[in-house]
């Protein structure tokens, strides 16, 4: 297995400290276009949107670009290091790139949040008119640019970087939406693996049924890329050790793309090495394998650095099983736009149709690190006003459920549970992993301990550098734990031990076994006890739910008996044992 380089989290907690990062130009300081190289038109580039091929600057060749590095936005969570150092890498890359390109580039740094930086590039710039700017995938960065939208400083265009529209989501049905409707609705407009007729490719909308199978060693999993040290990576390896050092996580430059020759490079190696193999082994797990044959490339998908449409269209033109194809498509075409359209048709989880969904955290939250590290996450300079924590609907409170505060294991304290610290090692040593591990590993034991999940979304939002409230939020608040109801989702995704015995091999060498003494299953009927009243009438939950009927009162004391003591040990940074089970 590709393992981290270095301990999964390098910095001691109480050699970390929070405040203004050394080193940091000012904006006064910052990259100043030279004086031919002046332009009437600037376009704000944001950190997610690193591309000339679609929005503003597709469309004006001669618009210059306008870079932010803003300390207080790198800063405004824990976020892992390794999700620094992809961005920084990226945006500085792209800088240089427009620069070749014959573009004026400034690039803003400062400690200041993100809004006050493009402010001062608006003075300094002088531009005709507002600087512009596709619309902010995110609604966090929407609503804090929002005021230089009113004070007629900046321009929101259209985002270009998806493929689909919010027409294609619709107004929400009764019962919510769903991703198979959206789906289908997608491929037939676009023409995407259909006949003349509409009907789809090998007669069927979905092969999932088929990206089921274990992984047992054959074929060979391949290594992910690795790039060369250069100048700008040491630059930047410089910066994260010694600017963010108090952020959590591993660094290791040489594991990310950076340059578009890198992204290409990493796209060449999932179509030619991933691809082939994708779809049977989609849902599998291993200790040998983090990534499997996962082609990686949603961190930089996620920058614009390669446009989504490349994808779809160098996936369709492979000659490999149609699974494999249609899997890749599904995730691309399918759950990315879907999530994104529901995030947005929702407010971010603050109100659906006719439906309110929860109240909304004061500031953004840490995720569970003041309690793994003992000490609060204080950045020197505030958030703005107009920068919140996020929408906090939980439908397991009505049941007295999702208040467990995030265990330390999350954060790498050892659980017990082989799973969940493989998986946990995995993040913490390279700010990623596959959506199975994400969903049925880390999302289904965080549910099963009823964690809260507003924090568990956040924490997903610190750890994972393709992580953006509009992928983070859907995915944690509106399938993993099913907080936000059946907007989105049918039922919670959870399972018990067979599930990961079945798709992984975790299980070999844990101190649990699974079906006897591995606490995950007991978890699981816990939960769904818990729930009774609530899951009872969901059809998706009643072959289970006669189940959960049939267990004896002795049975579910034993279940919750073991549930309540799991989530005391882990909630106070205490692994598992055989002998506290029993």
């Amino acid at each position: 297995m590709h393992g981290p380089r270095t301990k999964a989290l390098d910095v001691p907690p109480e050699r970390r400290s929070v405040g203004r990062s050394p080193g940091v130009r000012s904006a006064e300081q910052a990259d100043a276009p030279p004086p031919g190289l002046r332009s009437a038109v600037w376009v704000l580039a944001l950190p997610d949107q690193l591309t000339n091929e679609v929005g503003p600057l597709a469309s004006d060749p001669q618009a210059g670009v306008l870079l932010v590095e803003s300390d207080e936005w790198m800063s405004r969570r824990p976020y892992h290091r390794q999700r620094l150092a992809l961005q920084l890498l990226n945006a500085r890359e792209f800088a240089d790139e427009c620069r070749a390109a014959g573009r004026a580039v400034h690039c803003e740094r400062g400690a200041a949040p993100m809004v006050e930086l493009v402010r001062s590039a608006h003075r300094s710039l002088a531009p005709a008119g507002p600087i512009v700017c596709m619309q902010p995938a995110e609604r966090e960065m929407r609503a804090e640019l929002e005021p230089l939208v009113a004070e007629g400083l900046l321009r929101f265009v259209p985002h270009e970087g998806w493929m689909t529209s919010p027409d294609d989501l619709g107004p929400m049905p009764k019962g919510g939406w769903r991703m198979d409707a959206f789906y289908r609705r997608v491929r037939k407009r676009l023409g995407i693996m259909v006949d003349a007729s509409g009907r789809p490719e090998g007669g069927a909308w979905s092969f999932d049924a088929e990206n089921r199978e274990r992984w047992d060693g054959v074929p060979a999993a391949p290594e992910p890329p690795v790039f060369a040290m250069t100048p700008r990576r040491a630059e930047v390896q410089r910066e994260l050790n010694e600017r963010f050092a108090h952020h959590p996580g591993t660094v290791d430059v040489c594991a990310l793309p950076a340059t578009l020759e890198d992204t290409h490079a990493l796209w060449a190696w999932a179509l030619r090495d991933c691809l082939p193999h994708f779809g049977p082994f989609e849902d599998a797990m291993s200790t040998r394998s983090r990534g499997l044959f996962h082609s990686r490339i949603s961190p930089v998908l996620n920058l614009l650095r390669i446009l989504p449409a490349r994808l779809v269209k160098d996936v369709l033109a492979l000659d490999i099983p149609l699974a494999c194809r249609e899997g890749f498509v599904r995730q691309v075409i399918g759950w990315r736009e879907f999530v994104h359209h529901i995030h947005d048709a929702t407010d971010g989880f603050r109100s659906g149709v006719g439906r309110s969904t929860g109240p909304v955290a004061a500031r953004p939250g840490d995720g569970g690190f003041a309690r793994w590290s003992g000490r609060a996450w204080s950045p020197s300079v505030r958030a703005p006003d107009e920068v919140d924590g996020g929408a906090r609907p939980s439908w397991a409170a009505k049941d007295g459920g999702g208040t467990t505060p995030i265990p330390p294991a999350f954060w790498g304290a050892p659980s017990g549970l082989r799973c969940l610290d493989q998986v946990v090692e995995g993040v913490w040593a390279e700010s990623w992993s596959h959506h199975i591990a994400r969903l049925m590993v880390l999302g289904n034991l965080a549910t099963l301990l009823e964690v809260d999940p507003r924090e568990l979304a956040d924490w997903f939002w610190v750890a994972y550098m393709d992580a953006w409230d509009w992928v983070v939020e859907p995915n944690v608040l509106g399938m993993a734990t099913y907080s936000a109801g059946d907007v989105m989702t049918t039922k919670p995704y959870v399972c018990g031990s067979a599930y990961i015995r079945k798709m992984g091999d975790f299980c070999d060498g844990c101190r649990f076994q699974p079906g006897t003494t591995c606490p995950i299953t007991p978890m699981y009927w816990a939960f769904l006890s818990r729930h009774e009243a609530s899951l009872r009438e969901n059809p998706r939950m009643s072959l289970v739910m006669g189940s959960v009927r049939k267990r004896s009162a002795d049975q579910r004391r034993g279940d919750e008996r073991v549930a309540s003591i799991v989530r005391e040990l882990l909630v106070h940074g205490k692994p598992i044992t055989v002998e506290a089970l029993r």
